[in-house]
């Protein structure tokens, strides 16, 4: 039986929001994931150096079985965008699981389905949840509420497809494509939360709306 997950592209998406759960959820047995959007083609990330080609529209994409909804700083321009939250809507009244990475979750948000729902996303706009109506949730990597998984930060989104897939295919199925994949994560530096990041750095981040560069560089620990 097919298992058929879509991936939802658009313009100014995070890579690795999209990419890093496909490298798990494609391996899934059975799997086939399809990247859609408003238009078929490539679609830029927020970084305007790589591209995603989007195979076919929404309207070939109707009734999926799992949703993924990628952040990036492009997801802000479609918080209103009837035909994108109508999509979102349609295909989840057919999913089994509903899910984002980032500030995907936004989109999800503004679509109606996190309504009275815990959640989570990138901490720079975990308080923008609650202008839709859900619940935002901090500090915790992966949020479930009924069928609607969300995550943290652009990295999150490979912890939370091996989460999803052990939901779906058991921990042995999860397991084996961790290790396929080697995912066993040793980062070099502490700043990967607000809760162990120097707060200057948290601070010139959120006022830099998160770009990176010589005034937002804040001392190391321990100075």
């Amino acid at each position: 039986m097919t298992t058929k997950i879509a991936v939802l592209l658009y313009d100014g998406f995070t890579a690795l929001d999209a990419v890093g759960p496909y490298e798990v959820l494609s391996r899934i047995p059975g799997a086939e994931v399809v990247f859609t959007a408003a238009r078929p083609g490539p679609v830029r990330t927020d970084m305007g150096s790589l591209a995603l080609t989007a195979d076919v529209p929404f309207s070939e994409v109707p009734d999926p079985d799992v949703l993924l909804v990628p952040g990036g700083p492009g997801c802000a321009a479609l918080l209103d965008d009837r035909p994108t939250l109508d999509w979102i809507r349609t295909a989840d009244a057919a999913t089994t699981w509903t899910t984002s990475v980032c500030s995907g979750s936004l989109l999800l948000a503004a679509a109606g389905l996190l309504t009275g729902r815990r959640a989570t996303s990138h901490w720079i706009c975990l308080d923008m949840l609650e202008a839709y109506g859900a619940t935002p949730v901090g500090g915790e990597r992966i949020v479930v509420d009924g069928k609607y998984g969300t995550s943290a930060g652009v990295s999150a989104g490979i912890d939370f497809a091996l989460h999803m897939t052990g939901r779906m295919c058991g921990a042995q199925v999860a397991e084996a494509i961790q290790l396929v994949i080697e995912y066993a994560p040793e980062p070099p530096y502490s700043t990967g939360s607000t809760a162990s990041a120097p707060p200057g750095l948290v601070e010139a981040l959120r006022a830099s709306n998160l770009v990176v560069g010589r005034n937002n560089q804040a001392a190391p620990h321990g100075n």
